[in-house]
């Protein structure tokens, strides 16, 4: 029960950080513009801060070897969701290969079914609830997840017509700063290069990951604020999609997991890795690319709401009394 509270606590804290995001955007305090200046500074200021400070001073051979199967169990179950998604995204979109819209539809849902928020609102649950300890194992869980995200994902997002290529797509997904920052903390980690970077560098590292959730939460509040209110709250298969997203999913996956065996550490990832609301990348690269974004801004709202009750309630019934 402690843990519950603790995590009703850390979702109630986020949905008012939330709240002032989308307060910002309808009242025209910031520029409509600053989402995309928010987005950067995450990419390549905070999340890598955060990958980098917690490899460098987490990371070890012992710790490594010791984790290694986190890895290899958040690569399966990322892969299950990707194959689950093609027949479950076809419930929510019929008749998708009448058109390219329809078929652009189903592919944001085929995305939203596979991928949670599981980097910034993962991040900011783990660091709240449990610390930097545990964030170091969600960082290893998730680390294949993030490759399969920023390949697959963003070749399913972008429209076809404009499709680099879910290679091109890959080799992107590698190149990124939050990538880039997980790899070289865990070199810096297991190498013990630590110790030669100066202790200043090293706190202003911390500090500025510690940035990563609240300005992650502002952010999908902010986005949330540039469009209708009443047409996203309106759109019903988007609260059917939500709720498989934050209460069916995770809870087909924890029962399976019960069954074969797996320790309550492994859940714990799993569940908050996949019970986070729908991300805003179906809002991003949409607007980038010429894409439907309506659908993907009511699916980030209603979702990220609904997520303040879900993700404490999951954990206390598929954690605690399991």
């Amino acid at each position: 029960m402690d843990i519950f509270f603790l995590t009703l606590q850390q979702m109630l804290m986020m949905f008012v950080l939330i709240t002032v995001g989308f307060l910002l955007r309808k009242k025209c305090i910031l520029p409509d513009n600053s989402h995309t200046v928010m987005a950067k500074m995450e990419t390549w200021i905070f999340v890598p801060a955060l990958s980098l400070f917690t490899q460098m001073t987490k990371c070890t051979v012992k710790t490594l070897s010791e984790n290694s199967m986190l890895i290899l169990y958040g690569l399966i179950i990322c892969l299950a969701a990707v194959l689950i998604s093609y027949p479950l995204s076809k419930l929510f979109v019929r008749n998708y290969k009448l058109s390219p819209e329809l078929s652009y539809q189903r592919n944001i849902y085929k995305y939203a079914l596979t991928f949670g928020n599981y980097g910034f609102m993962g991040n900011f649950i783990i660091l709240g609830v449990w610390g930097q300890d545990f964030f170091y194992k969600y960082s290893l869980f998730v680390l294949l997840l993030g490759i399969i995200c920023y390949s697959w994902g963003l070749y399913v997002l972008i429209p076809k017509d404009q499709n680099a290529g879910i290679v091109d797509n890959l080799k992107k997904g590698l190149l990124t700063p939050p990538v880039i920052a997980l790899v070289i903390g865990i070199m810096a980690g297991l190498l013990d290069l630590t110790k030669y970077i100066p202790e200043f560098l090293i706190t202003a590292l911390d500090n500025a990951g510690k940035c990563q959730g609240p300005v992650a939460m502002v952010l999908a509040g902010f986005v949330i604020g540039g469009y209708n209110f009443k047409k996203l709250i309106l759109n019903k298969k988007v609260y059917v999609v939500s709720l498989v997203r934050l209460i069916v999913i995770p809870a087909m996956l924890m029962l399976v997991l019960k069954l074969i065996g797996t320790n309550d550490e492994i859940m714990t990832l799993a569940l908050i890795a996949f019970a986070t609301p729908l991300g805003l990348n179906t809002v991003v690269y949409p607007a980038a690319y010429g894409g439907d974004t309506e659908t993907g801004a009511s699916m980030a709202m209603i979702s990220h709401v609904l997520s303040v009750i879900t993700i404490p309630v999951m954990y206390l019934l598929f954690i605690v009394m399991l």
